[in-house]
């Protein structure tokens, strides 16, 4: 962990009302959100957090913490339970915050600490800095459609400008992805911490390429000292399908940094994007292209012996189609927006649910899937694609 910490917060009693206010029957079914925060050590996740829990920024924030045995100023204050049962008191800060050490980050959980201390307007988790922030993504991700009072933000992790190359190119032996890799490509935002200790604006801008290498579609911010907006890390909207505008965005960014090439990070992790224009007759065939993806971890269609070393790993799924012929909705347009499928995936797990973007051009039909991941050939992606689904591509 870094060792420029803030200084420990003043805490005081978390007091259980005797009486719920009025308020919180209000809004008793408003879902929480929840965002992941992830980062290798040392990249300065618990000074953004002590950051965050003495700011003044009038905003109600339930922050767990996941890290045993790490030398945390803010673990130091709560006073864990040494026995290494679940903490469920949160402890109450004087800006408003909330703060809780937990060793089970479940969402049932969660759930548990939430009805003991009463609505809050966001929670932060942090993980383990040699965490794989995929698994608990998909956790909170899928549980929303269980009837869950949480729902999955996005995901925000944080990097040492200094040392994240090497983080990133370490091997490791029977480790297909080292778990740096895997936080940069899972990642809605990064946040490039301790540009102070870069020499100069140059080493800063080719560090933003070589990340944008791993993860094209991801926001970046710099700074230093974990000092960034606290807007930054909420209401990110990643996994919100319901609105497909992000994802537009997103897509385009793929194709600004597809000129650059890194030269420091290892391109072994990299954002692969296949566009097409030909409407699709149902999902069927490419959800079969999808899933031998993802779960076979082999191009699908196509003769090919794939070594286990060179097997196909997904990290992050992202897509917006236009409605294949079975799906497109018969209402026509609400107002500018127009619909479109959009697909959603953390590693072996996806979703594809229709959603709304706004499209000025009526007669645009194109589609868009993003791939980030590992051993991603583009030769054979293509192929795979144009053998199941027999329609004309590009891919970048």
């Amino acid at each position: 962990m870094s060792d420029d910490f803030d200084e420990i917060p003043d805490l005081v009693p978390a007091s259980i009302p005797t009486e719920t206010p009025a308020v919180v029957e209000t809004e008793e079914h408003k879902k929480i959100p929840v965002t992941i925060v992830t980062g290798f050590l040392g990249s300065g996740k618990t000074t953004l957090l002590n950051y965050i829990l003495t700011e003044e920024h009038d905003k109600k924030i339930a922050v767990i913490l996941n890290e045993f045995g790490e030398s945390s100023d803010i673990e130091k204050s709560l006073s864990v339970n040494q026995d290494g049962s679940l903490y469920e008191e949160w402890l109450e800060l004087r800006n408003g915050c909330l703060c809780c050490s937990a060793k089970d980050v479940g969402v049932k959980a969660i759930e548990n600490l939430m009805e003991k201390k009463g609505k809050f307007d966001y929670i932060l988790l942090e993980t383990s800095g040699l965490a794989d922030p995929g698994p608990i993504a998909s956790m909170f991700w899928l549980d929303e459609g269980l009837g869950s009072e949480i729902y999955l933000d996005g995901i925000v992790t944080l990097v040492d400008a200094k040392h994240i190359r090497d983080y990133v190119n370490e091997k490791k032996e029977n480790v297909m992805v080292n778990e740096a890799s895997k936080q940069i490509a899972i990642a809605d935002r990064i946040v490039i911490n301790k540009k102070d200790l870069l020499k100069n604006e140059e080493e800063l801008e080719q560090l933003k390429q070589d990340l944008a290498s791993i993860n094209s579609v991801a926001e970046m911010i710099v700074t230093e000292r974990s000092q960034i907006p606290i807007d930054y890390v909420l209401n990110i909207n990643a996994y919100d399908v319901s609105n497909a505008d992000a994802l537009v965005q997103q897509t385009k960014k793929i194709k600004e940094h597809g000129s650059h090439h890194a030269h420091q990070i290892s391109h072994e992790v990299q954002t692969v994007c296949i566009q097409f224009d030909q409407q699709l007759e149902s999902l069927d065939q490419l959800e079969s292209w999808i899933q031998e993806l993802l779960w076979e971890k082999k191009f699908p269609g196509i003769d090919s012996d794939i070594k286990e070393d060179e097997n196909i790993i997904v990290l992050r799924l992202k897509g917006i189609l236009y409605p294949p012929k079975d799906k497109l909705s018969q209402e026509g347009e609400q107002g500018k927006k127009q619909t479109r499928m959009v697909i959603q995936g953390v590693q072996d797990l996806y979703d594809i649910q229709e959603g709304y973007a706004d499209v000025d051009n009526k007669d645009d039909t194109s589609s868009k899937i993003v791939l980030i991941g590992k051993n991603l050939d583009k030769e054979k992606l293509s192929a795979s694609f144009k053998k199941v689904l027999n329609i004309e591509h590009n891919i970048i």
